[in-house]
């Protein structure tokens, strides 16, 4: 089956105001920028993005702030967008702060048809308040719940027509569990290739997890915070 759809704005033509958006990346590595661009140019509104962390200012998921595009996030840390942190802090988004380790994991759960799971991480914290408790082996452990989206946007580096990803390094992060974790998966790659071509014992995440594949174009691969030595 050829996944390839021709633009990243009809490939997300049927996400709609109030979605779940999964976005993969880590900083501003392995972000789906293409995607982010096209939800910006449609203007969809009220949307709650579980992500890392929010880019920055102008670029990744900070692109949608600007915009008041976003209701919530769902993320491990504000990182070093400052626009992220005066809006959580003046009431205008929403925000829950999660452990990165149990991001990852309540997002591996939704994937995997998890109830849910058990973890001393958060314990004593405002991160257990509300939350069921259980003490395993004389420890104590609060129990959370998976993540899914309606819609996970993800980068991949190689693709298949078919839908099968490899990933460039680092820049795999959260994208293998977000394409698990949603309704439906939309991956741009840099650059599709026939099926028969990637080597199975490479590929991350198998075509059936991938509705939709485009190209990216214009790759920035911009750094988060750039620190240099005096010569």
């Amino acid at each position: 089956m050829n996944k390839i759809i021709k633009s990243a704005l009809e490939s997300i033509k049927d996400i709609k105001d109030g979605d779940t958006l999964m976005l993969g990346g880590f900083g501003l590595c392995g972000i789906p920028e293409n995607l982010i661009f096209a939800l910006r140019e449609k203007g969809i509104k009220n949307l709650t993005c579980i992500s890392n962390n929010a880019g920055v200012n102008d670029f990744g998921i900070g692109l949608l702030l600007q915009q008041k595009q976003v209701k919530k996030m769902i993320s491990s840390y504000v990182g070093e967008n400052d626009l992220f942190e005066r809006m959580v802090l003046s009431g205008e988004l929403e925000i829950e702060l999660v452990p990165q380790g149990t991001l990852a994991e309540r997002i591996r759960a939704g994937g995997a048809g998890i109830g849910g799971f058990y973890t001393p991480t958060g314990v004593g914290t405002i991160i257990a308040d509300g939350k069921e408790t259980k003490i395993i082996d004389g420890r104590e452990y609060i129990l959370e719940l998976p993540l899914k989206a309606d819609f996970s946007l993800i980068k991949g580096y190689i693709g298949d027509t078919s839908g099968n990803l490899v990933y460039r390094k680092t820049a795999r992060n959260f994208n293998p569990m977000m394409a698990t974790a949603g309704r439906i998966t939309i991956a741009e790659v840099e650059e599709i290739v026939e099926i028969g071509i990637l080597n199975p014992e490479e590929v991350i995440t198998p075509g059936i997890y991938v509705k939709r594949l485009i190209k990216g174009e214009h790759y920035q691969k911009r750094i988060e915070q750039k620190t240099v030595r005096k010569v």
